[in-house]
């Protein structure tokens, strides 16, 4: 048997060689294949893990960051409203002081522009840096609601001024004509006087922290790092794109509120009556201060503010944080 076997491979030597290598090519690719399949395999299911993580963490960190944001506001119409005086201001009127005109007056200025709710809306990743820094980052950021929110108020005050110091408080103004008004005022703090929204949200100066006499900390190096990043980020036209985004939704918002003190009473209202017929309501400039001043506790409400949670849910607004956290997230905090 053996000896007619060993025959007919010496007759077709060469078919049986090249069958062996067939099959043994066969044989090797196969296993090759399959050690590729579970490479490509464990790579894809590492990259989805990763990528699992990686939307776990940003979404955790966005989290954090509306959170601080909504937190935040208290604060800012605290802050708005201690610098304005404007609740003390119309307290006084009541008491109807010798002074009326002059108080009107400048209640008919400081209550303009009142939706200055436009803080940092992308906060930077800090919750794995050091106690310290973040201590530090997060009262740096404070500037916007103190002396950043000053120089805004008084720029804000200088506009309106232009705009409506000329205005007698007994004319009345259709909502159009309102709207124009805020438009030129809009016009002037946000593009004529030459300096971006973005400055008031942190301080231009040297950081205090490199002025210390003993020298600086590994974590003050850390917080000017942090510091000078955030700068860039809102020196950048992407913010600036952003803001004026939320700038727009926040007037189209407010105009949006201001419509409904504007409307005719349903029993005087024509049958045919619509959007247009808001521009036949006029108000005297002394009933709209008021309404106007009390959209300082419509949008910085402790509850949460549907023009905040707007803003925070905005398409662009959540694309530009997520370009910020691919910018600055690192693979070591994602392992954490």
């Amino acid at each position: 048997m053996f000896s007619s076997l060993w025959n007919f491979i010496k007759r077709h030597k060469k078919k049986v060689i090249f069958t062996g290598a067939v099959v043994g090519g066969v044989y090797f690719l196969g296993k090759y294949a399959q050690k590729k399949i579970q490479e490509v395999q464990e790579r894809e299911a590492s990259e989805y893990i990763a990528q699992a993580r990686r939307q776990f963490h940003f979404e955790s960190n966005q989290r954090t960051c509306n959170m601080t944001v909504l937190s935040m506001l208290p604060a800012l119409r605290d802050a708005i409203i201690n610098q304005l005086h404007s609740e003390s201001l119309t307290a006084l009127l009541k008491t109807k002081p010798a002074n009326k005109l002059e108080i009107w007056e400048d209640l008919k200025i400081i209550s303009k522009f009142p939706n200055l709710d436009r803080r940092v809306l992308v906060c930077p990743q800090t919750l794995l840096t050091p106690p310290g820094v973040q201590q530090q980052y997060l009262s740096s950021i404070q500037y916007l609601l103190g002396d950043g929110l000053t120089e805004l108020i008084r720029r804000v005050k200088a506009a309106v001024q232009n705009s409506l110091g000329g205005v007698p408080l007994k004319q009345s103004l259709s909502l159009l004509e309102l709207e124009q008004q805020l438009s030129w005022i809009r016009a002037e703090v946000e593009v004529d006087s030459g300096r971006p929204l973005s400055s008031y949200m942190l301080a231009d100066a040297e950081d205090a922290l490199a002025d210390q006499a003993c020298g600086l900390t590994e974590e003050d190096v850390v917080t000017i790092r942090l510091l000078n990043e955030t700068r860039d980020m809102l020196d950048s036209p992407d913010f600036s794109k952003v803001l004026s985004t939320c700038l727009n939704r926040a007037f189209s918002r407010l105009l949006d509120n201001l419509a409904e003190f504007f409307r005719l009473p349903a029993a005087d209202r024509p049958a045919s009556s619509g959007p247009d017929s808001l521009s036949a309501v006029s108000l005297p400039l002394a009933k709209i201060i008021p309404i106007i001043n009390g959209q300082i506790n419509t949008v910085c409400s402790e509850t949460p503010s549907l023009l905040v949670q707007e803003l925070l849910l905005n398409d662009q607004v959540k694309e530009f944080a997520a370009n910020v956290y691919e910018t600055f997230s690192t693979p070591l905090e994602l392992q954490k």
